[in-house]
């Protein structure tokens, strides 16, 4: 797997490289200035993505396999020639609920489809017995497809075409993504559901608000043992309201890869910075089964409902 962003023409040019800086930096300010006043009706971030949610949630700026297409399509760019995954997502509470996914990617091209439950993504009324009485509302059905653009040596832009389908509805949607890497040090900003799609009608109307996270990590070699370290953070710009209230995130986690590439230990921990006070704390493991073919694994506990649960995907990457 690889950590850098491929630049097919290198340039010693210090305009062109601050060029690059400059248009990643404008693509980030507009992204706050437009979209961080939205509070938003949706699928947090941390919905799918296992080695995501074992580093607590802290991967915009990780994003370097097939999950890139839903956490930053930017990241795609900076991954192997080659990946996919199969995931299943189970929550805590109610146990029924659960989300599936399938992603394959190449460094300018990703394909996606995932199955996220709605029950998670409407607040509860006062009215109704937690979020149990809604385990049967359906499902959000996502097909993507992601294609990024290199800008020099540095900085990659990215988007993901969605068609998406809810409550009897199909409509379009779009993410798009940033990163620019500067010798290991990672940064990237996402921006999720740029159009704001909606389904149905009613008490049953679902609407999809924009989503901004950004997010920072050191990525490099280890020493000793250790193949490769990331220690990331990220944090939302933008409210998401769920079926356990106001979500805001602020996330940190660690990756670690050891044995020759066979093992992954990541860990991670974030906490909701609106509204009521909750936190969370993950773990995840990756066993390499053989060359380039992976089981990751994530458990996440904590007092924040909408992160409880665990997860497995089977990865392959070359």
């Amino acid at each position: 797997m690889q950590n850098s962003i491929p630049a097919p023409h290198r340039s010693s040019s210090p305009a062109f490289a601050h060029s690059c800086i400059r248009a990643f930096a404008h693509s980030c300010i507009s992204a706050f200035l437009i979209l961080l006043p939205s509070t938003v009706v949706a699928q947090t971030f941390e919905a799918v993505g296992i080695r995501a949610q074992g580093m607590g949630g802290a991967f915009v700026a990780v994003a370097d396999d097939a999950s890139a297409t839903w956490w930053n399509p930017a990241g795609l760019a900076g991954g192997p020639y080659f990946s996919s995954i199969l995931e299943y997502d189970r929550a805590a509470d109610p146990s029924a609920l659960r989300a599936q996914g399938f992603a394959m990617s190449f460094p300018a091209l990703g394909l996606s489809y995932y199955r996220l439950p709605i029950s998670q993504m409407r607040p509860t009324t006062s009215t109704e017995q937690g979020s149990a009485s809604r385990e049967d509302e359906g499902v959000l059905s996502e097909f993507g497809a992601s294609v990024g653009q290199s800008l020099g040596n540095h900085v990659v832009l990215a988007s993901t075409l969605h068609l998406l389908h809810a409550e009897g509805d199909t409509n379009a949607g779009l993410d798009l993504g940033a990163m620019a890497n500067f010798s290991g040090l990672r940064i990237g900003v996402t921006v999720k559901n740029v159009t704001q799609p909606s389904f149905g009608v009613g008490a049953d109307r679902l609407d999809l608000r924009r989503q901004v996270r950004t997010g920072a990590a050191l990525v490099g070699r280890g020493r000793g043992g250790v193949n490769q370290v990331a220690l990331a953070v990220d944090a939302d710009l933008t409210t998401t309201t769920t079926a356990a209230g106001d979500e805001r995130h602020l996330a940190g986690g660690l990756e670690l890869w050891m044995a020759q590439r066979r093992i992954g230990i990541r860990g991670g921990a974030a906490m909701n910075t609106i509204g009521e006070t909750r936190s969370s704390a993950s773990g995840g493991l990756s066993v390499a089964v053989r060359s380039g073919s992976y089981l990751d694994a994530q458990l996440t506990g904590g007092s924040d409902p909408m992160r409880k649960g665990w997860g497995v995907d089977f990865r392959v990457t070359f």
